[in-house]
């Protein structure tokens, strides 16, 4: 039988799952120190290394990235969120040491580290969100260009299939009658949300009626986090002096900060001599060099996984303690869930209005809507869960494999297709 596999390549993280011989599905686990994990961080690393007395590339993908990565940061580069760029044409190549990159070359050498290289002559299901991140993304150039990489990588043959569609699949097997689902599938780039109705005993078992999908999704929230707590200490809001006038520190170095994949992109000497003339006229020189000494240390990562696990910790409590210490920045601040909740309320309010258009696609009424299943780690906030129970019903609302439900519904719509 030939080898089929289903990825989610993901924003933030991806999974493989597999099509084993019995027609289950299985994820691949990584051993990463001690433990094993199945999700694969969406990052590559990358190096120079001396060897013979010659200076070769290196590179690592998935949590070996980030480890190699924090032994070194300063001698090396670390590429994340790939998938963001997949659907911008302003976005075709990099220079990493020397080498030019296309964002195909990246996201193939990442999917090489991501699969142990085990991809020839295997079909590969990949997913697709409905709509690719980014406020001029192009949709169908986004997925030709998630072909091409997928096909660099090695595979004999792929298919494509939307995410939160792979999600349902995964969900339908819990059901036990038919059913007009609402899958909500949560990223960390983009939330997609789409209406099937599932027959589990009929010929076609998933009949697609409608999709919708919005840029917003967990970096969102994490970036909100770094823009009300961090962002203010490192000179956003302050002014800086020109010519006797009181000039705002321009916004746009915190957007491409805040936003932590970006933060690479900044480590250009022209900006960070902008920023230090800014700080040199500015209120407080102080912060916005604490903020160059950020670029510089390339601290996006550390900050990221701090934030992170803040809004985790404020799915599960009423209040989180967001500390990071680096130099002389030092912050310690209490984040109420409620005060969180308020910096996303607008993201909230847009994600209610994409939902409302799934169903307005799939010309589906909301108490036509039988079940609803949320997945993704974004689906954990109480405040997106209370969106879907206040609209549907808290009965009517599950979620189960948040991160690897739609890499095993991939798998499944696989073998159904190449049966």
């Amino acid at each position: 039988m030939k080898r089929l596999i289903g990825i989610d390549f993901g924003t933030t993280n991806s999974v493989l799952a597999r099509l084993k011989a019995d027609g289950s599905v299985s994820t691949t686990v990584y051993p990463v120190g001690e433990r094993q994990v199945d999700v694969f961080r969406t990052v590559l690393a990358f190096w120079n290394e001396e060897r013979h007395g010659r200076r070769s590339l290196r590179h690592a993908a998935g949590p070996y990235a980030v480890e190699s990565y924090l032994d070194d940061p300063t001698e090396s580069r670390l590429i994340m969120s790939m998938k963001t760029y997949l659907a911008q044409r302003s976005f075709t190549r990099t220079n990493i040491f020397g080498k030019v990159f296309t964002l195909e070359d990246m996201v193939s050498l990442f999917l090489e580290g991501l699969t142990k290289g085990e991809t020839s002559g295997a079909h590969v299901v990949a997913g697709r969100p409905v709509r690719f991140a980014g406020e001029l993304a192009d949709d169908d150039f986004g997925e030709e260009r998630l072909r091409a990489s997928f096909l660099q990588a090695g595979f004999g043959s792929i298919d494509v299939a939307l995410e939160p569609e792979a999600a349902g699949y995964r969900f339908a097997r819990t059901l036990a009658a038919p059913a007009t689902v609402l899958v909500g599938d949560f990223g960390g780039g983009t939330s997609d949300f789409s209406v099937m109705r599932f027959d589990p005993h009929g010929a076609a078992r998933v009949a697609p009626l409608g999709y919708a999908g919005i840029g917003i999704a967990g970096d969102t929230f994490d970036y909100r986090i770094i823009d009300k707590v961090v962002s203010p200490l490192l000179g956003k809001g302050d002014v800086y002096t020109v010519m006797g006038k009181d000039l705002p520190v321009p916004p746009d170095y915190f957007t491409g900060f805040a936003r932590w994949h970006r933060l690479s992109l900044m480590r250009a000497p022209r900006t960070l001599r902008a920023i230090e003339e800014v700080a040199a006229a500015s209120a407080h020189p102080e912060r916005l060099r604490m903020l160059i000494r950020l670029i510089e240390d390339e601290l996006g990562y550390q900050l990221y996984q701090t934030v992170s696990a803040v809004k985790a910790e404020l799915s599960a409590h009423e209040t989180a303690v967001l500390r990071f210490a680096h130099g002389d920045l030092a912050i310690e601040r209490e984040i109420s869930r409620h005060e969180f909740e308020g910096w996303i309320a607008e993201d909230l309010r847009r994600m209610a209005a994409t939902v409302d258009q799934a169903l307005a696609n799939a010309r589906i009424r909301v108490d036509e809507i039988d079940r609803v299943f949320l997945t993704g780690g974004t689906s954990f906030v109480p405040a997106v869960r209370a969106l879907f129970e206040s609209r549907f019903g808290p009965e009517k609302v599950s979620g189960g494999g948040e991160f690897v439900s739609v890499a095993e519904g991939l798998a499944l719509i696989g073998r159904d297709r190449t049966r």
